[in-house]
């Protein structure tokens, strides 16, 4: 059943959520597995303001070939700069040594020598090359007949060949090619069919496609040319890639092209966690994807990028594992009513239950069971009125809040086992910044002092020196984000969210204040007492 069968994703006949659909409904039948290009170091970095570093790009490949599992990376284009060519050399040099050469492919042009020469002296071995796929392309941009780019075509594969560089060819512009000028198409694959090609790769590259044109064109290419092993390459413009993408491969398409969290240009290219996810669960194809690893790719890449990962974006957005109605919190503790295929374990991650005013008992309890919390019937109303008030006056509710909300309900001050007394931050232009912390803990009183980088970075300075003091172990901060509400004043209040991680779970605290270091000192408080009662 390829690399990662359906059981491998968790699925068995009794466990109908999380795993390969069509499994379900045809058990052990062999499954063909459609390989998988990501083209995020390629395509991806053509994001408008995204560049990669040599490390970065280097980091990224590994992260691809040997966790993700995905099957053939495009790293860049040749002839772009020597910078490119240095972290080409490098990747290729990696991947030589880890046994994964042949799932490095390069884009180059067709121009005989040039890129072939510039990919062979980077350690390359596979050339992607980029033919034009519509009349309109090649008449109006190349100037040339379809016999005399073929001829070229042919000239660049031979010397590839004579290279021992391998080639695949890019029909660029392939679907307004097929709307428009089909008879070049099917004249140009059928040359490239009697050439010393791997694979013809079928690209949407303006994103024109619905999926029922989609499979038309691909099954016209199919039924054509049954012996070529075609690629689809799917652009995102009407947010059709990962449905084009679907009815790509059920049309016949033996590999397709996917980008880390959409990247590439305008509109972006086909999600590989939403590809991967999609023809795991609708399709009766399988992939070589490693699922539990598309959110942690999702995530360096983010990093890298600088690019933010959309809220509500399937499979690796920071709310779609989370229920906020307390309807569907209910029917989950009963049943699971709410679920689907799509469970956050599949991916690494966990369900989450929102707390705000359409929360109800069972949202509560969920949030409770996690800190371990046992709150008899009335309090747990108690609670819940107040998350509700707060959310009222919109107030963002975190479940780490929950246990101080239900200390101050319950008049419980023993719960937050931990105070920042006092705090003194220094910084400007031309001063190394500094902090001075005192904190309370169980009834004593702690002082330290640091300089950092920045205000912040002194403020946990200073406090890590507290922490070995009372032996208490601070988890890693992972992420840092500061909310300020548009148009407002210089006084307006500041959000701070901070994520942490401590062993394998991560957890989440907000700070409010005028100040934006403060806002993240009380962020840090609220860390702190969630650390000393795990502690």
């Amino acid at each position: 059943m390829g690399e990662h069968s359906a059981e491998d994703r968790g699925v068995t006949r009794s466990n109908l959520v999380g795993g390969n659909y069509y499994f379900l409904l045809y058990g052990n039948m062999e499954m063909t597995t459609i390989k998988i290009l990501d083209t995020t170091l390629r395509d991806g970095e053509q994001t408008p303001g995204m560049s990669l570093t040599s490390r970065e790009k280097l980091n990224i490949a590994k992260y691809l070939l040997t966790e993700v599992k995905v099957d053939i990376i495009e790293v860049a284009s040749a002839l772009v700069s020597g910078g490119e060519k240095k972290t080409v050399s490098e990747i290729c040099r990696w991947a030589k040594s880890a046994g994964m050469l042949n799932k490095i492919e390069i884009l180059g042009f067709v121009d005989k020598n040039k890129s072939v020469d510039w990919l062979n002296s980077s350690g390359g071995k596979a050339i992607n090359l980029l033919t034009k796929g519509s009349l309109k392309h090649l008449t109006m941009q190349l100037k040339k007949t379809p016999e005399e780019h073929i001829k070229n075509i042919q000239e660049t594969v031979d010397y590839a060949k004579k290279q021992g560089v391998r080639t695949n060819v890019y029909l660029e512009d392939w679907s307004n090619g097929m709307l428009n000028s089909q008879d070049y198409v099917l004249k140009l694959t059928s040359a490239l069919s009697e050439m010393n090609i791997e694979r013809i790769m079928l690209p949407d590259t303006l994103g024109i496609l619905s999926p029922d044109r989609t499979k038309n064109f691909v099954e016209i290419m199919t039924s054509e040319f049954p012996e070529v092993k075609f690629d689809f390459h799917a652009h995102n413009d009407y947010g059709l890639a990962t449905a084009n993408t679907l009815a790509a491969v059920k049309a016949g398409c033996k590999c397709v092209h996917v980008t880390v969290n959409s990247l590439g240009e305008r509109a972006g290219n086909a999600p590989l966690d939403e590809v991967a996810a999609a023809i795991h669960d609708h399709t009766s194809f399988t992939t070589g994807i490693n699922e539990k690893k598309l959110f942690e790719i999702s995530e360096l890449v983010s990093l890298y990028s600088g690019g933010t990962i959309s809220q509500n974006k399937p499979i690796t957005g920071k709310n779609v594992f989370t229920q906020t109605a307390g309807i569907h919190a209910d029917g989950d503790k009963k049943g699971s009513l709410y679920m689907n295929l799509l469970i956050p374990q599949r991916f690494g991650r966990e369900r989450g239950y929102a707390l705000g005013k359409l929360s109800g008992t069972a949202s509560l309890e969920h949030n409770l069971e996690r800190f371990g919390i046992l709150l008899s019937a009335e309090n747990k109303k108690k609670v819940l009125k107040r998350i509700k008030e707060m959310s009222d006056k919109k107030a963002v509710v975190t479940s780490g809040d929950l246990p101080f909300i239900v200390a101050d309900v319950l008049d419980e001050p023993g719960e937050r086992k931990l105070k920042i007394e006092s705090c003194l931050v220094a910084s400007g232009k031309g001063v190394t910044p500094t902090a001075s912390v005192v904190l309370e803990y169980n009834g004593e009183k702690f002082k330290a002092g640091a300089s950092g980088d920045g205000g912040y970075d002194a403020f946990m300075n200073a406090l890590n020196k507290i922490a070995k003091k009372i032996e208490l172990k601070l988890p890693k901060l992972i992420d840092y984000e500061v909310r300020i509400p548009p148009g407002g004043e210089t006084d307006a209040l500041v959000e701070t969210v901070i994520v942490w991680q401590q062993n394998e779970k991560k957890f989440k605290t907000i700070g409010v204040h005028t100040d934006q270091v403060m806002a993240a000192v009380r962020a840090t408080e609220k860390m702190l007492n969630i650390v000393a009662r795990v502690n």
